[in-house]
């Protein structure tokens, strides 16, 4: 896969997707959200792959925002629509994509960077790693899933504050808040992202996305999470890994899953 402003690599059933703009820390401009949109696409569509991890180039910056030059001179519909798109395109799809994701928060993830880490189905963040929502200073809202996003992670009052004081909070506070997972030093953290990912992969990639699925059921207006459990719960007794899992488990066997 070639790629402008991403690189998209994959091996040992783990797509590696990083952004790669360092010259303007790895911002979110329209070209790159689309890139992006088709890396995890691709990936998910790949049976072989079935992990995901996301990072940014370097050791500065995860995504340092958006790039506000390309949207400083929008109209009220224009921004609406930029907001629209790039959920559809980028941070909703991230959210409800089969195959799971990990963020390797690698650096500033701020704006538009902390909302594609936290549209990802968990979060590991570098020693150096600072996060914020500074869109208020420039006179704007969060417009990919911020507000939602952030006070799912850490609470109304803790997400109410990061957006009001646009400030930042370093990688061991955002542990301690539940913005993220785990805090690895800087030169260790896409290999730690791997290991994890390595566990992930010795599990049923079918149960798995309907596990993301049930999750996600429980954050949308008007569904019933326990209800949507309930049927992903019954559809798993209906595939071949349901069959492999639980005669490897009889036969005191590793089980060995068929796949996507």
């Amino acid at each position: 896969m070639n790629y402008e402003n991403i690189l998209a690599e994959a091996e040992g059933g783990i797509g590696i997707i990083t952004i790669n703009r360092p010259t303007k820390l790895n911002a979110l401009n329209k070209a790159t959200i689309e890139e992006l949109h088709n890396a995890f696409k691709t990936f998910n569509e790949d049976t072989a792959v079935k992990v995901i991890i996301v990072t940014g180039s370097g050791e500065k910056a995860f995504v340092a925002g958006a790039d506000i030059a390309e949207f400083a001179n929008f109209s009220v519909e224009e921004g609406e629509k930029l907001a629209a798109k790039g959920q559809e395109l980028l941070f909703d799809f991230v959210q409800n994509l089969a195959t799971p994701v990990i963020a390797a928060v690698n650096g500033f993830a701020l704006g538009g960077g902390l909302e594609l880490a936290m549209a990802a189905h968990f979060r590991i963040a570098s020693d150096n790693a600072k996060m914020g929502l500074p869109e208020v200073s420039l006179g704007v809202i969060p417009g990919y899933g911020g507000t939602q996003r952030l006070p799912q992670l850490v609470g109304k009052g803790r997400a109410m504050e990061m957006i009001m004081t646009a400030g930042m909070i370093g990688a061991e506070e955002a542990k301690a808040w539940g913005l993220v997972n785990h805090v690895v030093p800087q030169p260790e953290l896409v290999e730690y992202c791997k290991g994890l990912a390595g566990k992930i992969l010795k599990n049923s990639s079918v149960a798995i996305a309907k596990a993301i699925k049930a999750v996600n059921a429980n954050f949308e207006d008007g569904v019933n999470g326990y209800e949507a459990e309930i049927k992903a719960f019954g559809e798993s007794f209906g595939t071949e890994d349901f069959k492999e899992g639980t005669t490897a488990f009889l036969e005191k066997r590793k089980a060995a899953f068929p796949g996507k």
